[in-house]
C-alpha cells in the first residue's frame, strides 16, 4: 500500500513539474518567437534593418532625454501632478494604440492561436511576457522610472518606486493585450482598417487640442490649475502606481497601501478580463462560419436617399463617386481628415482670438483637393469605366458628374464652416465676402482637379494603410497636386483682387457683399471650364490613364 502510495504520489509530482515546465517552456518560447519575428522583419531589406535601427537608436536617446528630464523634476513642487498625469496619458496610448494601429503588431491578433491546443491561462502569461519585449515597452519603462524618481523621497519612497515602476508597465501592457484581445474582430475588419487609417486625423486633432490646452493652461495660472484634476487621476489605475510612490514619500502610507491594493486589483482585473476574452475568441467561431447560414438582405425595393439623385449616366456616376467616400478606406480617411482639419484650423485660430473668417478658404483647398486624380480612386477597376467612354462627350459627362457628387459635399461644408468661423470671430460683415471667395476658390480647385486627373494620373495601391501612390509616381502625384494648387491662385486672382479692393478702399466696405454672387459664378465659370478642357483630354489619353491608374 506504502508503495502504491509513493507510486501516485511520485506520478502526481512529475505530473505537476511536467505542467511547470511545459508553461515555462510556453512563456520561453513565445519571447523566442517575438525575437525571431523582430530579427526576421529586418533580414532581405537593408533600407527596412536601416529604419528599424533608426527607429531604435531614436526612441533610445528620446527616452534617456524624457527619463532625465522626469527625473530632474525632483524636488518640484508640482512634480506629482505632472509625473501622474503623465502616467494617465502613458495608458491611454497604450489603450487606443492597438485599436489605431492594428497592423502595427501580427502578435495583437490572438485568433491565429485558435487552432493550437493552448490553455487561456499560460497562454496570457506568455502573451504578456513576450508582449514585454520591443522598442514600446522599453520607452514605457523609461518614462516609468523617470516618473517615480520625479516623486520618490526618503526609504519608503524608494522602496515604493521599485514596485510602482513595473505596475504601471504591466498594467498598460495588459491594458493594451485585454483591449486588442476584446476587440480582435473589429481589428481584423474592414472597420478596424478603417479605424487604422483614420489614426493621423486623430493625432493631428490632438495635436491641435495640446496646443490649445497648453496656450490656455499656462495663461490661467500654469500646473496649479491641474491639481484637482490630478487629484482624481491618481486613484485610476494604472497612474494609482505613481501615485501611490508620491504618497508614500510624502508619509501618507495608509494612502499608498490603498493606492497599491487598488494597482493590483485592477492589474488581475485585467488579467482576468483578458483570459476570458481569449477563451471566448477560441470557442467562438468566427464570422466566415456563421454567414452562410443568414438569410440574404432582401435587396429590392426602394433605394432610400440614392433615389434623389439623377437618373441616367450622371446619377450613377455620382453614386459610385459618393460610395468610394462611405466605403473605400482610403477615399474615406482622406475625406474625414480634409473635412476635420478644414473645420479645425479656422475655428482653432478663432478660438485663440487669431482668427479671421477668410479662413474658411483653407477648409475649400482642403477639399478642392479631392477632385485631383480622380480615376487613380478607381484603380484597376477603372478599365470598366473606360469601356463607356465613347466620346468627349461621355468623358465630360463622367467628369461632371464626379464633380457635381463632389459638390454635394463640398459646398454645403464651406458654407457652414464660414458661417461657424463667423460666429465665433464675432464678424457677421465679412461673411458674405468670405463665403464668395471659398466658392471661388473651391470652383478654381475643381478645375484644375479635373485637369490634373486628365494629365497627371496615377494609382493608388490598395496595401498598406499609409501608402497613397505607387512606387515611381511620387513625382508625378506632386506635380500635378503643387502645379494645380498654384493655378487654382492664379483663376482665383480676379476674385482675391476684388476682395482686396472692397475691404481696403475708402467708401467701398459697404459693398464686400459682392463678392458673394461673383465668387459663385466665377466658380461655377471656373469649374465648367475644366471639365470642358478636360474632357477631349481624358478621351484622348484613356490608354495612358488606364495604365497609369493600374500599376498599384
Amino acid at each position: 500500500m506504502s508503495a502504491s502510495s509513493s507510486a501516485t504520489a511520485s506520478s502526481a509530482a512529475a505530473s505537476s513539474s511536467a505542467a511547470a515546465a511545459s508553461e515555462v517552456s510556453l512563456t520561453t518560447l513565445f519571447v523566442r518567437l517575438k525575437l525571431s519575428l523582430m530579427r526576421n522583419g529586418l533580414k532581405g531589406s537593408s533600407k527596412r534593418k536601416a529604419v528599424w535601427i533608426t527607429s531604435l537608436v531614436i526612441s533610445l536617446v528620446f527616452s534617456v532625454f524624457v527619463t532625465l528630464g522626469l527625473a530632474m523634476l525632483h524636488g518640484h513642487l508640482h512634480a506629482g501632478t505632472v509625473v501622474v498625469l503623465l502616467a494617465a496619458i502613458l495608458a491611454l496610448g497604450w489603450t487606443v494604440m492597438p485599436l489605431l494601429s492594428p497592423t502595427g503588431d501580427e502578435t495583437l491578433d490572438p485568433s491565429r492561436l485558435v487552432m493550437l491546443p493552448l490553455r487561456p491561462r499560460p497562454l496570457v502569461r506568455a502573451l504578456l511576457a513576450s508582449s514585454l519585449v520591443g522598442i514600446g515597452p522599453l520607452f514605457t519603462l523609461c518614462i516609468a522610472v523617470g516618473s517615480v524618481a520625479a516623486v520618490a523621497h526618503g526609504a519608503a519612497g524608494i522602496a515604493a518606486a521599485v514596485v510602482g515602476a513595473p505596475l504601471l508597465l504591466l498594467g498598460c501592457v495588459t491594458l493594451a493585450r485585454a483591449v486588442a484581445t476584446a476587440n480582435v474582430q473589429l481589428l481584423t475588419s474592414r472597420k478596424g482598417r478603417d479605424l487604422a487609417l483614420l489614426s493621423g486625423l486623430l493625432i493631428a486633432i490632438g495635436a491641435q487640442v495640446v496646443n490649445f490646452a497648453g496656450q490656455r493652461l499656462f495663461e490661467q495660472g500654469g500646473l496649479a490649475t491641474l491639481e484637482p484634476v490630478e487629484a482624481v487621476v491618481r486613484w485610476l489605475p494604472p497612474a494609482t502606481a505613481v501615485g501611490m510612490v508620491d504618497s508614500a514619500s510624502e508619509g501618507a502610507y495608509g494612502t499608498a497601501a490603498a493606492q497599491l491594493a487598488l494597482t493590483l486589483a485592477a492589474l488581475a482585473a485585467l488579467l482576468w478580463f483578458w483570459e476570458r476574452s481569449l477563451t471566448s475568441l477560441m470557442v467562438t467561431p468566427d464570422g466566415s462560419t456563421l454567414a452562410a447560414s443568414k438569410p440574404e438582405k432582401d435587396r429590392s425595393g426602394s433605394r432610400g436617399v440614392w433615389s434623389l439623385l439623377p437618373s441616367g449616366r450622371t446619377g450613377a456616376v455620382m453614386q459610385r463617386t459618393l460610395r468610394y467616400v462611405a466605403r473605400d478606406p482610403k477615399t474615406k480617411s482622406a475625406w474625414v481628415s480634409a473635412l476635420a482639419v478644414g473645420l479645425i484650423v479656422p475655428v482653432f485660430n478663432a478660438l485663440q482670438g487669431t482668427g479671421s473668417v477668410y479662413l474658411a478658404c483653407f477648409g475649400s483647398g482642403m477639399l478642392g483637393v479631392q477632385m485631383y486624380n480622380q480615376f487613380g480612386q478607381d484603380t484597376s477597376a477603372f478599365w470598366m469605366v473606360a469601356q463607356t467612354l465613347s466620346s468627349p462627350r461621355d468623358a465630360y459627362g463622367e467628369l461632371r458628374a464626379r464633380a457635381a457628387a463632389l459638390g454635394l459635399i463640398t459646398v454645403p461644408y464651406t458654407v457652414l464652416v464660414t458661417a461657424v468661423t463667423a460666429a465665433l470671430v464675432g464678424n457677421w460683415a465679412t461673411f458674405p465676402a468670405a463665403l464668395g471667395l471659398a466658392l471661388a476658390l473651391l470652383g478654381s480647385m475643381l478645375c484644375t482637379g479635373a485637369l490634373a486627373s486628365a494629365h497627371f494620373p496615377y494609382s493608388i495601391p490598395s496595401e498598406g494603410a499609409f501608402k497613397n501612390v505607387a512606387p515611381g509616381q511620387g513625382g508625378l502625384a506632386w506635380l500635378g497636386i503643387i502645379g494645380g494648387m498654384l493655378s487654382s491662385a492664379v483663376i482665383c486672382s480676379p476674385v482675391i483682387a476684388l476682395t482686396v479692393f472692397l475691404s481696403v478702399a475708402d467708401g467701398f466696405g459697404h459693398l464686400t457683399w459682392l463678392v458673394l454672387p461673383v465668387g459663385i459664378a466665377w466658380g461655377a465659370l471656373a469649374t465648367w471650364s475644366g471639365l470642358r478642357l478636360a474632357a477631349p483630354a481624358v478621351f484622348r489619353k484613356l490608354p495612358e490613364i488606364l495604365t497609369a491608374v493600374s500599376k498599384g
